[in-house]
């Protein structure tokens, strides 16, 4: 497949998602070939359910959860895949990061187990209704959250 369709696609695609998400007024946008869904807090549950059960998208397989310490506020990001009609796209959802907080989508895609986990590791992001929310990673005992720009590296002794 070559870049022009694929480019097609994902517009053909951002377009579709834009209108059956209406509803709930995400930002929808296109980068690369990859169709970015920006979702408020309120309706995010709603996004997530109807992108995998819909029909016409049927995201059925959760690739990724990654956070980004924008310093302002922490981005959780859900790269999602659909296995029948092979789409990509990734739904963005903005939190505090002073007291960071997202529902957890572990009963819409299992698989979000132990990436929500690395989340709350790393990012100290607290994953609400999570089925087993405790470290991954990190000893028990660690102090701070790694991942975030304002962890102190340079005071960290190495065991």
């Amino acid at each position: 497949m070559n870049v022009d369709t694929e480019n097609s696609k994902s517009e053909q695609l951002a377009k579709s998602i834009s209108s059956h998400l209406d509803q709930f007024t995400p930002t929808v946008s296109i980068n690369k070939d990859e169709v970015e869904i920006l979702s408020d807090l309120k309706s995010f549950l709603n996004i997530c359910k109807y992108l995998k059960t819909n029909e016409e998208f049927l995201f059925d397989y959760l690739r990724c959860v990654s956070v980004v310490d924008y310093i302002d506020y922490l981005e959780v990001n859900y790269h999602i895949f659909s296995t029948k009609y092979r789409f990509k796209s990734v739904i963005k959802l903005q939190i505090s990061a002073t007291s960071p907080s997202a529902p957890s989508v572990t009963k819409i895609w299992p698989a979000a187990n132990w990436h929500e986990r690395e989340g709350y590791d790393l990012f100290g992001v607290l994953f609400i209704n999570h089925p087993n929310l405790s470290t991954l990673l990190l000893p028990e005992n660690f102090e701070g959250f790694p991942g975030r720009k304002n962890f102190p590296f340079n005071d960290y002794d190495e065991w």
